[in-house]
């Protein structure tokens, strides 16, 4: 990281990778998701839990989001909800988004044999940045090829983002407003895209409204104009922030400081970073942070 926020190596690295100059590059969080995972999970998971999950560990939240992941796992504990992971691979996002369908392949396989004997009903598969675990929902089934396709089909019954499953449980009357703040705060909330053309984004704002006084509004954007690594690279960052001032950039900008900034997706957050100064958090974290003490 330290080589990452120096302007003069961070300049050659972008140079040389085909970044934009103007872009910030994401640094590395100090440790792992899953090394994080093998250090605490055992003491947090309840001892006679409500229910289980098993964790999607995407590359994002892996190395960069990490907080996010951290936070996710603390809230579902605290929620009493087991928390299990699993020897998986990559998410297969960015294979897919660059057209290199061969190697999608092979990592969606290499995924439904790893999850096929885990996931059901009572076990669900959760994740935390809506591109990455979306995929066994969309494109999983139609990559696994005829041999797995009904193991694909079965994970993607089962496959939730992490706030499509709080939201269910909250709605089914397993988790209570009562274990958040009574305080009050104001949301804005930008959606993924993803998690828009396969879910939806009332998830997030359900799941962001279980405290009692939080206030959620979704900002009415499409792309924020990221779209994964295009608005990393040069040729692509003139574009990429025209799309994110449509709509997206001058409502932040036009939003008091005492508003909370959400988002989902780990991408969009970079740009909103890049382009208003502001911080966006991802709603879990949000969550996470409503909890009780």
């Amino acid at each position: 990281n330290f080589f990452l926020k120096n302007k003069l190596f961070s300049g050659m690295l972008k140079k040389t990778i085909g970044f934009a100059g103007e872009r910030s590059i994401p640094l590395l969080f100090r440790t792992t998701l899953r090394k994080w995972l093998r250090l605490n999970l055992e003491s947090l998971n309840p001892s006679n839990p409500a229910g289980t999950v098993c964790l999607f560990i995407d590359e994002f939240t892996n190395y960069n989001d990490t907080e996010a992941g951290i936070a996710a796992v603390k809230l579902l504990t605290s929620l009493n909800y087991r928390v299990i992971t699993a020897q998986h691979d990559l998410s297969a996002r960015t294979f897919i988004s660059k057209g290199l369908l061969r190697k999608a392949k092979k990592i969606a396989i290499s995924n439904i044999n790893s999850f096929s004997d885990i996931i059901n009903d009572e076990t669900p598969l959760i994740g935390i940045e809506p591109s990455a675990i979306l995929g066994f929902r969309d494109e999983y089934p139609d990559l696994a090829g005829v041999g797995l396709k009904e193991k694909a089909l079965k994970i993607a019954r089962n496959c939730y983002m992490v706030d499509e499953f709080i939201s269910r449980e909250f709605k089914a009357g397993r988790i209570k407003s009562e274990s958040f703040t009574d305080k009050s705060l104001s949301i804005l909330l930008h959606a993924h895209c993803q998690q828009k053309a396969i879910s939806s984004s009332a998830c997030s704002i359900e799941m962001l409204s279980i405290p009692a006084n939080y206030k959620v509004t979704e900002i009415p954007s499409g792309c924020c104009g990221m779209a994964g690594s295009f608005g990393y690279e040069k040729e692509h960052f003139e574009m990429s922030n025209k799309i994110g001032e449509l709509v997206l950039f001058p409502e932040i900008r036009n939003s008091g400081s005492e508003v909370q900034i959400a988002a989902p997706g780990t991408s969009c957050r970079e740009h909103l970073k890049d382009g208003t100064g502001r911080t966006a958090k991802p709603p879990v974290v949000l969550l996470y942070e409503a909890l009780r003490n």
